[in-house]
């Protein structure tokens, strides 16, 4: 009997949801356990800010150049590495994957991806080297999560918000009190909120199985992506009115725009709208017109989603030790990406590699048999040094197609491991032809952006952020004669630490 691995994910988590990494409004204790009890690392990033992108490097170990889903809507091949295959093939583990996968595309009217009509037919698995898979979205779609509700209360599916309005576009309507984009009051109970479902079916599988089985199970919350509708039970917990501005909000219209102007100019044609160009935002949506109010209670709804799904790992945590396994138990959490929450006066996610959306929660507790020191680590690590993570806990070598290292337990061993970078790209063609390249690496406290050549951008614009003087990411400083070295110095670091590049390119067959 060796280590489990109990992987946690969330979707769209700011680096500062969890008490650990500074939250002062939304109560997180059991993850902020894991923090006081592991390694806390504090310069995460993904390598994409969309969730397939990253999702896929989760479980590939893989950039996005490398393993091909370089936007929303390109499936991850079905003949694509798959740690949790490694595992299961190479060293017996049980293998289990609970609530969004998002490996292959969501909208998907014909059924023709295996995520989205498996829950139609009966079956869960095995997929992707997943024994068994259970599979939830922010809203019953037509995965298990979906025929469950179905079953148990299926008055509940209506109580939803809406993600598609009438003319078939992400829906742009407002709700709660303030009225803000995809804000939505829940009726369902909380028993058959996603949630809750998730962590109940994890539990339901690990009491499944033997007391001498190695397993790795992925738990795949839903929360806290857009619409913001827990339900409505729960809102009590932060009433909006009285929960604190956040202190990323700039402000006034007045200093948003101050510093959207300083940004490449997307940045401003998105607030203004003018250009759509960010991901799963609703066309009708225009971020100059939310008001403070509605970014008030789009955080406090966040904050309530958060602490349920702590108390949701809290349920997983507390059936883990009754069955034993307490102390050979690895517990990662991260999430797949950011979200702007009214950072920069913006909403959602997209083109735009900052904090907000790069910087990400990631905690590793390792098991207590492993005899790990505490330890909070500065070094840049991603979403790329997972897998081989996992490779490491179950005695194996990371498999030869991962192309990170496993994480470091300490600022001292990430210096022997030689992490000075991370690295994070993006792609992307938006449905009105608009085309977005982003390179961007992290590099001693500052990151820099280099932008492609495409359809709004020659391949001469970037940013360039210095995270001590202005951790905010306010001044765009590549244009700054001050710091034209610097630029060019990590210009030609990016260039010469890109990862090498899938051809022919995957092909893009829906929107998310």
């Amino acid at each position: 009997m060796g280590r489990k691995i109990l992987f946690i994910t969330t979707d769209q988590m700011r680096f500062d949801a969890i008490g650990a990494n500074g939250q002062k409004v939304a109560r997180t204790p059991t993850i902020d356990a894991l923090a006081a009890k592991g390694i806390n690392y504090t310069r995460a990033h993904n390598q994409n800010v969309v969730c397939m992108p990253a999702r896929s490097t989760m479980i590939t170990g893989q950039y996005v150049s490398t393993h091909g889903v370089w936007m929303n809507g390109v499936p991850l091949p079905a003949d694509a590495p798959s740690v949790a295959q490694y595992l299961h093939e190479k060293a017996g583990y049980r293998t289990a994957l609970f609530g969004k996968a998002h490996f292959e595309p969501m909208l998907d009217l014909n059924l023709q991806f295996y995520e989205n009509r498996m829950a139609r037919v009966g079956e869960y698995g095995p997929h992707r080297g997943f024994e068994h898979m259970e599979l939830a979205s922010h809203s019953p779609l037509i995965l298990h999560y979906n025929e469950w509700l179905r079953k148990v209360a299926p008055d509940a599916i209506g109580k939803f918000y809406r993600n598609l309005d009438d003319k078939f576009q992400v829906n742009a309507a407002g709700g709660g009190e303030s009225g803000g984009c995809q804000l939505h009051y829940n009726d369902i109970a909380r028993e058959h909120y996603h949630t809750d479902w998730v962590a109940d079916r994890t539990i339901a599988w690990l009491d499944g199985l033997g007391a001498g089985d190695d397993w790795f199970c992925w738990v795949s919350f839903p929360d806290p992506h857009h619409p913001w509708d827990p339900p409505k039970s729960e809102l009590g917990r932060h009433p909006w009115r009285s929960t604190p501005m956040p202190d990323f909000y700039p402000g006034s219209k007045e200093k948003i725009e101050a510093i959207l102007r300083g940004k490449p100019r997307h940045w401003m044609e998105w607030y203004t709208g003018e250009r759509v160009t960010n991901f799963e935002a609703p066309p009708a949506f225009r971020a100059k017109d939310m008001t403070a109010d509605q970014v008030r209670e789009i955080n406090a709804f966040t904050h309530v989603e958060n602490e349920l799904i702590d108390e949701a790992i809290a349920k997983i945590m507390a059936a883990i030790e009754k069955r034993g396994w307490g102390d050979d138990v690895d517990v990662i959490f991260t999430t797949d990406h950011g979200e702007f929450q009214g950072e920069f006066g913006l909403l959602f996610k997209g083109p735009y590699h900052v904090d907000a959306l790069m910087r990400l929660p990631m905690i590793w507790r390792p098991a207590k048999s492993a005899g790990v020191a505490q330890a909070s680590v500065a070094a840049p690590v991603g979403q790329v040094d997972l897998a081989p993570t996992f490779c490491e806990i179950a005695g194996l070598p990371a498999a030869e197609w991962m192309q990170g290292k496993p994480l470091p337990q300490s600022d001292a061993e990430a210096e022997r491991q030689k992490r000075e970078r991370v690295f994070t790209e993006w792609d992307c063609t938006h449905v009105d032809g608009t085309t977005v390249g982003l390179r961007t690496i992290y590099r001693d406290g500052y990151t820099i952006t280099a932008y492609l050549p495409g359809t709004i951008y020659d391949g001469t614009e970037g940013e360039l952020y210095d995270h001590k003087n202005d951790p905010q990411q306010w001044h765009n400083l590549w244009d700054d004669p001050a710091y034209a070295a610097l630029r060019s110095d990590l210009l030609a670091d990016l260039r010469d630490n890109l990862p090498p590049a899938r051809n022919p390119r995957l092909e893009c067959v829906a929107p998310v």
